[in-house]
């Protein structure tokens, strides 16, 4: 395992959530228009949630702060990642809830929904940046996807965010040779 498992489990909600970004879907268009679609996002994330239309609108907004801060370098990644905790008065604290022992949380259950997600995604980055694994974190090889993966490969050599994108870009390759 190259990162912690709750580093990984909130990388991997910072990947969900990118991904219902357009272009980044598997349907091409924004996931995340209604309360409904921030719903089945949110099924397993605890703590406050306002469930209108003002979270709906921050969490989309801070969808798009990841996004960017996903594609970084390491240097501006850091910059970035202080000033989400700064902003959010991020204070570390160890809490044991529902099934899950001892972890931190940087900020209280009761915080803005957006300024969690904010938070617990800075966290996971700043384990990134101190193993200076930054690479890991990649925006998918097919010229027509904007899809966001972490690459949890051994070597790191990962190059599309699911199968779907490798293969149809090897089907593209493919039929290129074939017509030469």
């Amino acid at each position: 395992m190259l990162f912690a498992p709750d580093t990984e489990e909130a990388l991997q909600f910072v990947v969900d959530l990118a991904n219902t970004a357009p272009g980044a879907s598997r349907s091409g268009g924004d996931e995340l228009t209604t309360l409904g679609q921030l719903d089945a996002l949110l099924v397993s994330y605890s703590g406050r949630k306002d469930r209108d239309q003002a979270e709906l609108a921050a969490v989309r907004e801070t969808r798009d702060l990841l996004r960017d801060v996903w594609t970084l370098d390491r240097d501006d990644a850091v910059q970035a990642v202080n000033r989400m905790l700064r902003e959010a008065r991020a204070v570390p604290h160890l809490v044991r809830h529902d099934d899950y022992d001892w972890h931190i949380h940087a900020t209280e259950p009761d915080a803005p929904l957006a300024e969690r997600i904010r938070v617990e995604a800075a966290m996971a980055l700043i384990d990134v940046i101190r193993m200076d694994e930054t690479g890991r974190l990649r925006v998918c090889g097919a010229d027509d996807c904007d899809g966001l993966f972490l690459d949890l490969s051994r070597n790191g050599s990962k190059r599309f965010c699911s199968v779907r994108c490798g293969n149809r870009v090897n089907m593209t390759a493919f039929r290129a040779r074939k017509n030469r």
